[in-house]
């Protein structure tokens, strides 16, 4: 009997290894964003609006609460995909504005079906932080109809299938390797 090729199953070993520890990181994921969503939950709750946060990293940990910031200078204004209130699709107006302090943050302004900027010079907007630190207005802006507001729901939490294909994958890799190691076993006996 041939022995067992070294180099070859420490490779295998160690890919398994990898995929084993990546479905337990996924698992670890789901907990997180599971935590993540479940705050983003009792933000909505809260009606006290939050002053807009200069740092990044602060906007993450305010998310789905409200705000209201006075856009000092439009910077520019474009287009993304959006929904109305009423569950429309068309598109999401949104402006890039610098605030008094200097700093700058997008506010989804309003919804309409025509995708052609509008026209706004900027002023108070009260809104809702969104993820990506951007600001959805509660009501519409420049004459638009208002926006759906940012819903947690809509955060995926998918990391269980991810968990799933990792394992599966370890799985199918141990599966191929004895095949081989089977198979090789029988070349060699057949020689």
């Amino acid at each position: 009997m041939r022995r067992i090729p070294i180099f070859a199953t420490v490779i295998v070993a160690a890919a398994i290894a990898v995929m084993i520890a990546l479905g337990f990181w996924q698992l670890g994921r789901m907990e997180e964003k599971d935590a993540l969503i479940q705050r983003a939950e009792r933000s909505l709750e809260m009606a006290e609006p939050v002053g807009y946060p200069r740092d990044p990293a602060r906007a993450e940990e305010l998310l789905y609460r409200r705000t209201e910031v006075t856009c000092a200078e439009v910077v520019g204004i474009n287009t993304v995909a959006g929904t109305s209130l009423r569950g429309e699709k068309g598109v999401a107006h949104r402006a890039t504005c610098a605030l008094p302090s200097g700093e700058q943050v997008r506010i989804d302004l309003g919804f309409s079906r025509n995708p052609a900027p509008v026209e706004w010079a900027g002023g108070p907007v009260g809104g809702t932080i969104a993820p990506g630190g951007r600001i959805v207005a509660s009501q519409g802006v420049a004459g638009l109809a208002p926006l759906a507001p940012p819903d947690p729901r809509d955060l995926p939490n998918n990391h269980l299938a991810y968990a799933g294909q990792w394992f599966f994958f370890a799985l199918t890799a141990l599966i191929i390797y004895i095949l081989a190691l089977r198979r090789r076993a029988t070349r060699a006996r057949d020689v």
